[in-house]
Formats: C-alpha cells, structure tokens, sequence
C-alpha cells in the first residue's frame, strides 16, 4: 500500500479486534463497534516476538479472510494531528515480521456508516500463517508462551474480556480463555 493513501485518510480510522480493543499505543479521539466483513478474528498466527519466541512461538489473532465472514471488533478514530506518528507506530507493532499485511478496509460502524479503516490482515503465504490447529493445541500453546510483551495468557484474556465488556460473543475465545486457565491454574472467571 503507498504511504500517500493511508495518511491522505481524514480522518483516519483503525480497526481493533485483538490487543488493539485493551491496548492500542496510540491517541484515539472516538471509538464505536465496528464490523468488518470477509475476515473473522483467529489464532492463525505464530507469534515469534510479542507473545512468544522462535524458540517457543505463541499464538496471536489475525484477521484471516474468508467468504460471508465477519469480525466484530472497534473503530478507533485517530486524531488528525496524529495520523503519521500513529501509522508509524503501528507500522512499527504490527509489521514486525511481515506476517501482517496492510490494508484499507470498508468497516461498518454501528448506526449505520461505513468508513474506510487501517486493518492488519494475516498473510496467508508467510510461515508464520498456522490455520486450522484445533483449539486444546491452542490452549496449550498460549498456556507456556512468554515473548516480548509478556505472556501469550495475557494476551488471551485481556482480549476475551474486553470482546465481553463489548458485548460481543465468541465461544471459541470464551473456550480457549477457559481451558487456559485451567492448565496454568490460575482460576479465576474467563
């Protein structure tokens, strides 16, 4: 994608369905739930730096596309004064190993606009793409991973509980938060 469109969008909008919802690392003047259609929210991606390591990958959510798909998640509105130093930093968070690709993407606000969002989509081509695990290899696999942004677990239940503080289901998130406790005994309501 050429540099030129991303920052020409006024405003800029992103879109957010994993660690985006709880942490986003950039301004955000207005956020609304969102809906983006031909991609749903799945641990498809390996991750090798943020929640894991070569040595012992995690496991991170990626937008992976399929036909009459949609994830539910948020539109985050950047600040004007914002739009390069957030495109930078995302480029920076998201790109880190050229698993994700960038895309501008129509998204569905709630009340009924559609604006055109940032999106990071999973490369389907790159080695870090590992669709199709069943969900207790997931479980364990979040359950031992620790990478540069702390532990895979973290990721996994600030994500299910925010997507639940919104009023979204996923019963594959909710499984998966669930059984992770249980192998690393954490207890707790997931």
């Amino acid at each position: 994608m050429t540099e030129e469109k991303v920052f020409e969008l006024k405003p800029l909008w992103v879109f957010g369905y994993a660690s985006l919802l709880w942490n986003p690392g950039f301004p955000v003047s207005e956020q609304k739930l969102a809906t983006l259609r031909g991609y749903h929210r799945s641990f498809c991606m390996s991750s090798i730096h943020h929640r894991g390591t070569e040595e012992n990958p995690g496991l991170v959510l990626a937008l992976d596309e399929a036909e009459g798909a949609e994830c539910h998640g948020l539109a985050l509105r950047v600040p004007d004064a914002a739009v390069a130093e957030t495109v930078a930093y995302l480029r920076e968070r998201e790109l880190i190993s050229s698993a994700y690709v960038e895309r501008l993407l129509p998204l569905d606000l709630d009340g009924g606009q559609t604006v055109t969002a940032l999106a990071y989509v999973i490369d389907t081509n790159h080695v870090q793409y590992v669709a199709g695990m069943d969900l207790e290899r997931q479980a364990q696999i979040i359950a031992a991973a620790v990478g540069g942004r702390g532990p895979n677990t973290e990721y996994l239940w600030n994500t299910a509980d925010h997507l639940r503080e919104m009023g979204v289901e996923d019963d594959d998130l909710d499984w998966l938060a669930r059984r992770v406790r249980d192998l690393t005994g954490s207890g707790g309501v997931a």
